[in-house]
This record gives C-alpha cells, sequence and structure tokens, in this order.
C-alpha cells in the first residue's frame, strides 16, 4: 500500500510542476533571426593557400628561372667540367673519355 501512495506522490508532484511552468516572453522577430541563422549560406573560404596570392607566385616564379638559368650556366661552362676533372683525380675515380652525360 505505501507503494502506491508513495507512486501517487511522485505523479502528483510531477503535475504541480508543469502548473508552474509559466509563458516565456520572446522577442517578435526571434523565428526570423533563427531561421536566417540556421540556412543562411556562409562563405568558405581556403585558408590553406590563402598566403600564396599572385604577386608571391610571381615573385617565386622569376627567382625559380633566375636560378634556373643560373645553374644551367655554370652546368655548361668550362670551369664546372675541369673542377670534376680535377676532383676526380684528387679520389682516384678517373674515367678514360671525357662524357657530360646525366645518365652514365
Amino acid at each position: 500500500m505505501d507503494k502506491n501512495t508513495d507512486m501517487r506522490n511522485k505523479i502528483d508532484e510531477a503535475f504541480d510542476a508543469f502548473d508552474a511552468i509559466q509563458e516565456v516572453k520572446v522577442s517578435p522577430f526571434f523565428k526570423d533571426k533563427t531561421m536566417n541563422r540556421l540556412f543562411a549560406e556562409k562563405e568558405v573560404q581556403q585558408t590553406t593557400w590563402s598566403w600564396f596570392t599572385p604577386q608571391l607566385q610571381l615573385a617565386t616564379l622569376l627567382c625559380f628561372i633566375v636560378l634556373n638559368v643560373f645553374a644551367f650556366r655554370q652546368y655548361n661552362s668550362n670551369t664546372y667540367n675541369s673542377n670534376v676533372t680535377e676532383f676526380a683525380e684528387s679520389y682516384g675515380l678517373k674515367t678514360t673519355e671525357a662524357t657530360t652525360s646525366l645518365f652514365n
């Protein structure tokens, strides 16, 4: 019997809690603001390469071209071949013929 009265008291307390709930006062534009925030299309910004601007790309390209031209001229110069030959002689890596191929 005590079990039924305890259960009945808990149910009554729950219904009394419902009676204590009051109406909430909300701004008349709350729904509009909420819907705009939910369904607003946000701009997606790429942050990965955003620092690599066209000006920086051009400067990088020019540096790359200058370095390649400089390296190509150094590779084709006679001093390069004489330096390699001198290096090979000093370490005993003499070759019988001088070739400029990269694959030999």
